[in-house]
Parts: structure tokens; C-alpha cells; sequence
């Protein structure tokens, strides 16, 4: 199919560069680019934290611990008036 888009000339410079040195033609650069992107859409609409979520899980238990010191440790300490 062919169609017309509007590009910053600055992008389009850099793209014509970029494909030009790799030895291929400007469409199959934007082409291959548009498909990379595409492919990567359904992981793009999640937020970028939630790749992360879940990645300190093996910390849970020494967490627990860590709050439970600090609780006890707080109740000793008398507040002042």
C-alpha cells in the first residue's frame, strides 16, 4: 500500500542515514521500525513500574522481620509531652 505521512525533517534525515548504512531502502527501514513497534504495543500500554512489580518478592519475609525489630523497638520509646 502506499501512502504519505508527515515527518519531522530532522527524523527523516536520521532515518534516511540510519537505513542508508545498514544498505537498505528507506521503506524497509520504516516498515521493519512501524512492525517492532507494533509487536512491542501490548507491553507499552502497561505502566513502566509494573515490568518491576514483584521483582523484590524474595525480600518479603526479611521485610516482615524488619518491621516487626521496628515495632518493638517503638513501643519502648516513651513520647514526649
Amino acid at each position: 500500500m502506499k501512502t504519505t505521512l508527515e515527518i519531522p525533517d530532522s527524523i527523516f534525515r536520521r532515518a534516511k542515514s540510519f537505513a542508508a548504512q545498514r544498505g537498505i531502502a528507506l521503506r524497509a527501514f520504516v516498515t521493519k521500525a512501524v512492525e517492532e513497534k507494533l509487536a512491542g504495543a501490548s507491553h507499552g500500554d502497561e505502566k513502566p513500574w509494573v515490568s518491576q512489580a514483584g521483582a523484590l518478592r524474595h525480600l518479603h519475609k526479611e521485610t516482615v522481620r524488619i518491621n516487626g525489630i521496628m515495632s518493638c523497638e517503638f513501643e519502648k520509646i516513651k513520647p514526649e509531652r
